[in-house]
């Protein structure tokens, strides 16, 4: 792997703020891709969804501990596997505490849902000294209604709002060659007794956490902050004072 170019000072200073022009497009790109993404239509769940918690059987609306919004992890783990995917596992090892409570205090639960049964996710959970909720989807049509687990015998094959066509000419093929598991996100919002989805990503997508503010940038409720529910412009950044300018 070659080194960058060495040179002065001078020069370094110049190339860098050709960077910073870039770097503040892309921020201001992507404050404007979040506050669509608050503004994006909702679908509500209607289907009494089971999974199997430490306590037993819950309910969708049970994962969302009494609060507001629930962020689901849909982590690879095929009930033939004996454990996580690896980079599901590595993304989830870097879910502090401190993460967690930060989402709560913006009224949000964040959890995992495999399809293996608990006693392989308690299991695993365990030698990872994981702390987080885990439920089992297994037996339930959560994983395939959510495209996270794909097997044409169960149902027509979609990643990443695709179809077999499409996913064909986008030269995936690989993708329809048998059942197989995904990586994915989804966001739920609850409003009294009804639950709505609001969002989910796949792949590379749940790539973009980044800490607290990453999960709820893909929430509908977003950071929750003051400068944040204006429609039409983008919001200041988050964190700053409300007199930053950039």
């Amino acid at each position: 792997m070659s080194l960058p170019q060495v040179v002065s000072r001078e020069q370094w200073t110049e190339a860098r703020k050709q960077l910073l022009l870039r770097e503040k497009e892309l921020t201001r790109a992507r404050d404007a891709l979040n506050a669509d993404r608050r503004r994006l239509p909702m679908v509500r769940v209607d289907k009494p969804y089971a999974f199997q918690g430490p306590d037993g059987p819950v309910s969708l609306a049970d994962l969302f501990e009494g609060r507001r919004q629930l962020v689901v992890q849909h982590v690879m783990f095929d009930p033939a596997w004996d454990g996580a995917c690896k980079g599901c596992t590595a993304g989830v090892d870097e879910l502090s505490p401190g993460l967690l409570a930060h989402l709560h205090s913006r009224d949000t639960t964040y959890a995992l849902v495999s399809r293996a049964p608990l006693e392989k996710l308690q299991a695993y959970a365990a030698s990872r000294g994981w702390t987080l909720p885990w439920y089992s989807s297994f037996g339930s049509d959560f994983n395939y209604d959510f495209h996270v687990t794909l097997d044409p015998a169960v149902t027509p094959v979609e990643f990443n709002y695709r179809d077999a066509h499409e996913l064909a000419q986008a030269g995936m093929n690989w993708i329809l060659e048998g059942p197989s598991e995904q990586p994915g996100l989804s966001c739920f919002l609850r409003d009294g007794d009804q639950i709505f989805h609001t969002y989910t990503t796949f792949a590379r997508g749940t790539e973009q956490l980044g800490g607290s503010y990453g999960v709820l940038d893909m929430t509908a409720l977003g950071r929750q902050e003051a400068w944040e529910e204006p429609k039409g412009r983008v919001e200041k950044p988050h964190g700053a004072d409300p007199s930053f300018s950039d």
